[in-house]
């Protein structure tokens, strides 16, 4: 979407969009060297801020940036109500939240402080809302994501996920599915995975290398609250072959049913389910 009559939240001071807001010695820019939160906005609400936020301390204190007393989720839920009301937001958006180390110094930092800058794109629904047509996807096996902490954080660093999506675009696909090192299907360009088999649902463990989803987190217990098992286990690439459903969750979108991988095709059952429960607990 064009930055055109949009505004921004940089460090608190709302402006233009399409104003310069970084310098070029930018930490973000010169070596990803930060994080983000891509939030949903429904019903006038920041949806799941709480536990977004608790994701982004957590992401700070792994990439050894300052957390300032103020970080909290009611500090950064009035800051985004600044942004989507003078973007004149009416039923939804998608907002992100980008927290970056100061500049000054190059590899080795000369300051920990934060600076944050808020975005917010309108969006014309207010509820989750299923995909009409399944999603085809394929494997993308170029790189591998390797499994450590920083993999289950929002890095500023998404070259694999770029590359991912440029595959996707190549091959007239909807969505690919990202890899770790040991060959286990973990997660999709934007959004985990849940594989559905006789009403089961399996996703693979945050140990696995996986994006520890604020979404996934919430899907989970929505099927656990009502009565839908569900297991975190290690998915091999068989299980786009053996499944009933495979299904993408992210925080804006909810849930993404999958139509097609190669010659397989799935249904949308559950994934219909889930994301009429989710609806049902919007805050």
């Amino acid at each position: 979407m064009s930055v055109s009559g949009l505004y921004i939240n940089h460090n608190g001071e709302i402006t233009a969009a399409a104003n310069a807001v970084i310098t070029a010695d930018n930490r973000s820019f010169r070596y990803g060297d930060g994080i983000f939160e891509t939030i949903r906005y429904a019903n006038g609400k920041a949806q799941l801020l709480n536990r977004h936020i608790e994701r982004l301390h957590q992401s700070m204190e792994i990439l050894r940036i300052e957390i300032p007393k103020n970080y909290t989720a009611d500090f950064f839920r009035k800051e985004i109500e600044k942004l989507t009301q003078k973007n004149k937001v009416e039923k939804g958006a998608r907002v992100r939240l980008t927290v970056y180390r100061k500049e000054g110094g190059y590899y080795t930092s000369l300051v920990d402080e934060p600076l944050f800058l808020i975005e917010c794109e309108p969006i014309d629904e207010s509820v989750y809302n299923l995909n009409a047509k399944g999603y085809a996807i394929d494997i993308f096996q170029d790189y591998k994501k390797p499994i450590n902490r920083l993999s289950n954080i929002k890095s500023n660093n998404a070259l694999i996920y770029i590359l991912a999506a440029a595959y996707k675009k190549a091959n007239d696909l909807d969505d690919c599915i990202i890899l770790n090192q040991n060959l286990q299907i973990i997660e999709s360009i934007s959004s985990n995975i849940f594989a559905v088999k006789n009403g089961v649902l399996y996703t693979p463990p945050i140990i696995d290398g996986c994006v520890e989803g604020v979404m996934r987190q919430r899907v989970i217990e929505v099927a656990k609250a009502n009565r839908i098992s569900v297991y975190e286990v290690n998915l091999q690439m068989n299980v786009l072959l053996h499944s009933d459903e495979i299904f993408l969750t992210n925080a804006i979108s909810g849930v993404r049913w999958v139509g097609s991988y190669r010659a397989k095709i799935f249904g949308n059952q559950m994934a219909k389910a889930i994301i009429d429960k989710l609806n049902e607990s919007l805050e």
